[in-house]
This record gives C-alpha cells, structure tokens and sequence, in this order.
C-alpha cells in the first residue's frame, strides 16, 4: 500500500486553492467594510458634518486598539497558541460586532438618542492620551464620528487578526510550494473588494434619490456575515487536514516571551516590517480620500436623472464587467494552451477599456478609483509565480517603491494640470490608478511570502503580527495627517463655509490635495531606500530573499516530471 491513500489534503491542489478561496473571501469582504466610506467622504460632510479632521480620526481610529493597547500583539499570541480555525473565528466574530456598531452611529435612531448626548458630552478629553496627541476623540468631534470610531476601532481588530490569520493559514496550507502565487491570488481577490465598495457604497447610499450613508454601512455589516460562515466552514476543512497528518493545533506548542526576542533581533525581520509600514501607509490612507481627491482634480458633470447612465443599472452593469476583468485576466496567468491564455488576455484588455469608458460616462469619481485594484488582479499571480520559480522579491519591493513615487507625484503635480480637460484628466487618472494598483501588487508577491525565510515556523504567527502591529502604527497615523494637513492647507475653504460663503456639498469638492500627496510620495522615497538597504542585508546574511520559494523537487513536480521512488512507497 502506497502512502498516497492517507495523501493529506494540502497535497492535492484543488483542496489547498479551496482553502485559500475560503479565506480570500472573507477578506475580500472585510476589505469592502475597511473602505466602504471612502467613496462617499463628500456626503458625510454634507449630511452628518464630518470634516477632513473627523473623517480622517474616524478613520484612523480603525488600528487605534491595535497599536496602543498592542491587541495585535496578543493577537499574534492567541494565533500561536491557540491556532488558525479558533482565531480565524474568532477575528470574523469580532468584525462583526465593530461593523455593527459603527452602522448604528449612522442611522437616523442614533440621532437625538441618549447616546448621542453621552457622546457629545464625554470623551472630548482623555488623560495621557491627549497629552501625548494621540487620542482617538476630540473636544467638537461630531458624537456619530466617536460612535462609528468605537465601532471601527472594534473591527479594526478583528481584521487585523484575521490579516495575520490568513497569511499564517496559507503558509501552513502552501508551504514548499506555490505560496507566493498563493498570497498574491489571495491578495488580489481580497483587493476587488475595495472596487466593489467604490462602486456599491455610493449607490446604496444615493439609493431613490434619498442620501442616506448607513445603507452603505449595512451593505458591509452583511459581507461580514459571509465572512464569518467563510471562516467557519474553513475551521472544519483545517480540522480535516490536521487529522489526516497527525498534526496537533499550534496551542499545544506553549509561546514564549523570549521568542520574540529571535523576531527582534533579525535586521532583515525590521527592515521588512518598515518596509512594510512605509508602504502600506502610502497605499491604505489614500484609498480613504482617493475618490474626494479626483472631486477635487477632475471636471465631472453627473449625467442626467432617469438617464441610463445616472441608474443603478449602470452601476451594476459595471461591476459585472468588472469581474470579467479580474477572471480573465487572472485565469490567462493558469491556462495550459497559449490560444486559450491569449484569448483571455483580450478579453479582458476589452472589457478595462469598456469598464473605463463607463466610468467617464458616468462621471463618477468612485467608479473611477474602482480600476485601482484591476492590474493588480492579473499581474499578481504573475509576479508570485516569479518569486516562487525565480525569485528576486527584494527587488520586486524596489521597483514597487518607484512606481509608488511616480504615481503620488503624478496626482499632485500632473493631474490639477488637467483641471478644466473633460477627458484628459480622466485619462491621466485612470493610467495612473492603474500603474498605482500595479505598484501595489508587487507587496504581496514579495515581501509577505519573505517573512518565513526570516523567522522559525513556530513563531510566524507572532512575526505577522508584530509587522502588523509596525503597519498599523502608519495606518493609524496617516489618515490623521492626511486629514489635518488638508484641513491646514485649505484654510480659505474652512473660512468660506463658516462664514456662510460656500456650502459643505461645494466644500466637500474644492480642496486641494498638493501637500498631503507629497507626504505619501516621501513615504516612497523611505520605501525605495529601505529596499536597497534590504538587498544589501540579504546578500550579506544570505536570507534567501532574492531566492526562489519553491524547491527543484517542486519545480520538477509541478511540471510532471517528478514519479516518486521506491523508497516513497510504503
């Protein structure tokens, strides 16, 4: 008998790419949730008096708990200790909560309720935290912005933990073999969620002519419940695996304190978990103001009401060709036959440019943004598979480093030229989302499937988390900046509505982004310096980082080439 009849499940591919569906959606709709106000940051200034400073602390307050009450550390703790299926239930249940809580503050029942009064009235002032200037609340903070920042500091930890929890699930799933295509595929997939909330948020919210901004909210409070059953059902496909190997959940393998101290003391590990937070903190932080920043850089005139192009159908039209984009483009990265690759490959060259020509039709700033995570979707699975089967992946972060500089100074400088251009400027736009979507892409093929070179197995699940935790220092702080320097340096047009010369819906869409898009593009430049130093680290201590992850044994197998000896029999 051969030892193929007791074959776990991670070694048949259909089992281990179900796996990685399973938790690719969840986080594709935890993203949706992460960004689901993002597009409509003009209608929470007109209809709940929301300025940059309160959107941009709401925003911010999302990795509040997760750095300063170091949740994530424990988070990473309970992941070694207690597993990939407890915590991943366990971050979807926590989701959830924060999600709903941050819906009820922007319903009309929170309006005029006691609450709202508790929240007017209290957290204007917390010791220590104030002091230091890191408080999450502010004295005038509107009570349905501290109410929805309670909510989203809860859901913040939710998916942070479940970040941590998904990229530890597809190591244990993938490794030695494809991983980085792995969390790069699972990456992209988890990216369309944030079209799909650029493209859906504002049409719930604007639903029947009626603004009303908590639809959009309740819209992700449901994605997460799918979330949750997603989690759920991999628990028991994670627990059949564990069976078939004889393999006991990570909790029986104690975590010490002095484990970290191997994390710690890795040049390579902090390098990467700079690189990590300079990165993301250019990339997370502008999505939530992306779509108010092209209002404010593109001449867009909305199409007439009870016009095709002004209905849902449109919107819906849309996101249908938008999947068309991602399949295809993602499926030509898997087919054997080149006619087949081929044909793909133009089928989804011509449903981008359909997809972007009904952007300009719609004259919509959100659906404009929506093609950020397109290019990504396809090119992905590329590069992963590069960095499985070639390696290179500290150079992958250099060229995404100068490609992230290029496209921050592309719409703070080349963009506002087209100010007035009806098509020039949405062109200069859509270009550059796209190469900025690239751009992104190349982080997860590289620098996430990394980590495990440079940390024992035992303990990945804290090194995840103590990059998170890094990452979320910058996820917290920069939608704060990005808010207060737009505030700082548009201080005519804050003049204006307080002196009842312009209203909040024309305010919402004058500001100029210049200084906060300079801050983002001196975050790349730290990025692209910090991929250098890495390289040169790597070629000194051998870390394996310009290596391939897939060993010559994989690489044999994967091309059928490999027949097991007889020693494999048993």
């Amino acid at each position: 008998m051969t030892n193929q009849t007791s074959r776990p499940l991670n070694e048949s591919a259909t089992a281990r790419w179900i796996a990685l569906g399973l938790l690719a959606l969840a986080m594709f709709c935890s993203y949706i949730f992460m960004d689901v106000l993002s597009p409509i940051k003009d209608l929470l200034q007109s209809t709940k008096g929301w300025d940059s400073t309160a959107f941009g602390t709401m925003q911010g307050s999302e990795t509040f708990l997760n750095v300063f009450i170091f949740f994530l550390i424990f988070a990473g703790i309970i992941l070694d200790k207690m597993g990939v299926r407890f915590t991943a239930l366990l971050s979807g249940a926590v989701m959830l909560i924060g999600a709903t809580i941050n819906w009820y503050a922007l319903t009309d029942a929170f309006v005029g309720s006691g609450l709202e009064t508790w929240f007017t009235n209290h957290l204007n002032y917390i010791p220590g935290f104030d002091e230091l200037g890191i408080s999450p609340f502010y004295e005038g903070m509107p009570a349905s912005a501290k109410l929805s920042a309670v909510g989203f500091m809860i859901f913040g930890c939710g998916v942070e933990m479940a970040g941590i929890t998904v990229s530890r699930g597809i190591v244990k799933w993938f490794k030695g073999k494809e991983m980085a295509l792995a969390m790069g595929s699972e990456m992209a997939l988890a990216r369309l969620g944030v079209a799909t909330c650029m493209i859906f948020s504002p049409m719930f919210a604007l639903m029947g002519g009626d603004v009303e901004v908590s639809r959009s909210v309740a819209f992700g409070v449901v994605l997460l419940m799918i979330a949750l059953i997603m989690f759920i059902v991999y628990f028991f496909m994670d627990r059949k695996l564990d069976e078939q190997t004889g393999a006991k959940e990570e909790k029986d393998d104690p975590f010490r304190i002095s484990d970290l101290g191997k994390i710690l003391t890795s040049s390579g590990f902090w390098i990467v978990a700079l690189l990590c937070v300079l990165y993301y903190s250019a990339i997370f932080p502008f999505q939530k103001y992306a779509v108010n920043m092209l209002q404010c850089n593109l001449t867009l005139t909305p199409p007439d009401e009870g016009t095709f192009w002004a209905s849902d159908t449109v919107t819906v039209l849309q996101y249908i060709i938008m999947i068309v984009v991602a399949a295809t483009s993602f499926a030509s990265n898997f087919a054997k036959e080149r006619a087949v690759r081929y044909s793909c490959l133009a089928i989804a060259i011509v449903s981008l440019v359909v997809y972007c020509f009904m952007g300009y039709m719609r004259q919509s700033a959100a659906a404009i943004f929506a093609v950020f995570p397109l290019l990504a979707v396809g090119i992905t699975p590329i590069l992963g598979k590069y960095v499985d089967y070639r390696g290179k992946a500290a150079s992958m972060l250099v060229l995404g480093s100068i490609l992230l500089i290029a496209c921050h100074l592309t719409f703070a400088f080349v963009l506002p030229m087209f100010k007035g251009s009806v098509v020039g400027g949405v062109v200069v736009a859509y270009l550059t989302i796209l190469v900025l979507g690239a751009s992104f892409s190349l982080v997860p093929a590289s620098l996430w499937p990394s980590v495990p070179k440079l940390v024992d197995s035992k303990i990945i699940g804290s090194a995840y988390a103590l990059i998170f935790w890094i990452q979320n220092i910058g996820l917290w702080l920069f939608p704060l900046l990005i808010g207060k320097v737009l505030d700082a340096t548009n201080t005519d047009i804050n003049a204006a509505v307080e002196a009842g010369k312009m209203t909040a819906e024309k305010a919402s869409e004058s500001y100029n982004y210049t200084w906060p898009l300079v801050m983002l593009a001196c975050l790349g430049v730290a990025a692209l310096l910090l991929g250098f130093v890495l390289k040169y680290i790597d070629k000194k201590k051998h870390y394996g980082l310009e290596l391939p992850n897939v060993t010559h044994r994989q690489k044999l197998r994967s091309r059928r080439l490999w027949q097991p000896r007889n020693s494999d029999t048993a």
